[in-house]
């Protein structure tokens, strides 16, 4: 490791304790390094560039949020919801169910923890304190914990950067999501069935058997969205970059000229939100892109990948020691910033024990979603505190029990592989 690449990681850190915006501590390393090897300074703009127009893929990650966008400023959110009341509503803590059969749907369609959490968990949440109903910490930690599921779910944003890195298939990694998607919620929701009961939640108010085929009716074209993104893409009629131009559409009639509920006025909010928020993903991942470019410079990932393969490392040693790691960095660095820089250095080492990196990139996708949710600096902590006011210490006294359980069903998804892996290999996946 040479003196240039230590004294660029000395500055990017040194950017990270002054506050510094990741990006740009990115970029500041980088030119660091170039100075001191003395090479063309041109590359910054050459690699950064040329790996974001290179990349098609990377289209989608705008596209999704578009779609999340129109939902969340228009009343397809509202019938989704009054959909998952009706169908869970009627049993104690049934808004604490609602919020995770929520998410589970909404994950179908935004692909982001944090669009869930500021769109359908911020409604949700509002309910479930309503008349102190349920304590504030329970309600924004039950939030916190079932939008980890939104990134697990197909489409998934994460899994588009770690697709980027890895040059694996969108596709098999989005089919490999499902299951643990499912698995995720399953366990959340029996944990609320046993915290509903020890605390005594009220039974919220039960829908009429009668009204729920309406209910249904009305929150069906919504309901589709997940469906026609699917059949598009293992249909094969389209790409997952083309499956999320047709969720930014669909989304927009729905809104538009289904449900009516979408001026110009909001349009153009979520348009501009979109925007800022793909203008921030864009700048990591154009970092992103030189930082690597110093690191494969520097042999890095094969000095890596040597050292951890002479110690006999075995495959599920390697994969809990990756968990623990990343269940650290999780609670310090944003998901893109770990998927694109650290993730890398140890897909080598994947590779040389045998690791299918489609079963790895799940994995490791849903360890870093809840690395989010981890004290003392889980982003989706403050996300919640900013748009609720709930103080974030009564967040963290109640997402304890919420990290335990989603612990655990990462680690039954650790050791049975072929619950990420049976849907990809039904549809013709060959694992490594």
């Amino acid at each position: 490791m040479s003196f240039a690449f230590i004294a660029s990681i000395t500055s990017l850190f040194g950017a990270a304790l002054i506050g510094a915006p990741i990006a740009l501590g990115i970029f500041a390393a980088s030119i660091t390094y170039l100075l001191l090897s003395g090479q063309d300074m041109g590359l910054v703009a050459e690699q950064s560039l040329n790996g974001l127009f290179n990349s098609f893929v990377l289209l989608a990650v705008p596209l999704f949020i578009i779609a999340a966008n129109i939902m969340n400023a228009s009343a397809v959110t509202d019938r989704l919801l009054e959909f998952c009341i009706a169908l869970v509503g009627r049993f104690r803590g049934g808004l604490a169910q609602v919020n995770v059969i929520a998410s589970l749907i909404f994950s179908g369609m935004s692909g982001s923890a944090i669009a869930d959490a500021a769109g359908i968990g911020h409604i949700i949440i509002r309910m479930m304190t309503k008349e102190g109903r349920y304590p504030r910490g329970f309600a924004a930690a039950v939030t916190a914990a079932s939008s980890v599921i939104g990134p697990i779910i197909p489409p998934s944003i994460p899994m588009i950067m770690y697709a980027l890195v890895s040059d694996t298939s969108i596709g098999y990694l989005f089919l490999g999501g499902i299951i643990p998607g499912l698995t995720m919620a399953v366990f959340l929701m029996a944990y609320n069935f046993y915290a509903a009961r020890k605390r005594n939640f009220p039974r919220d108010e039960v829908v009429p058997l009668n009204k729920i085929p309406g209910v249904t009716v009305r929150a069906f074209p919504a309901l589709m969205l997940p469906v026609i993104l699917l059949s598009g893409i293992y249909g094969g009629a389209t790409t997952p970059t083309e499956a999320a131009a047709v969720a930014a559409a669909y989304a927009l009639i729905l809104a538009v000229f289904f449900y009516r509920s979408l001026g110009l006025k909001a349009l153009y909010i979520s348009i501009l939100e979109a925007a800022r928020s793909t203008s921030i993903i864009g700048l990591i991942i154009a970092a992103a892109l030189i930082l690597n470019y110093l690191v494969a410079s520097e042999n890095i990932p094969n000095l890596v990948a040597d050292k951890l393969s002479g110690w006999d490392t075995s495959p599920l040693v390697f994969m809990l020691a990756i968990m623990a790691l990343f269940m650290l960095l999780g609670c310090l660095f944003d998901a893109t910033t770990l998927l694109l820089i650290v993730v890398p250095l140890f897909l080598p080492t994947a590779r040389s024990l045998g690791i299918d990196l489609v079963y790895f990139g799940v994995v490791i996708t849903l360890n870093i979603m809840i690395g989010l949710i981890t004290p003392p600096y889980g982003v989706l902590l403050f996300v919640i505190n900013g748009i609720t006011g709930i103080p974030l210490r009564e967040i963290i006294r109640e997402i304890w029990a919420f990290l335990f359980v989603l612990i655990c069903a990462l680690m039954v998804l650790v050791l049975m592989p072929d619950l990420i892996l049976f849907l990809p290999k039904m549809f013709g996946y060959l694992p490594q």
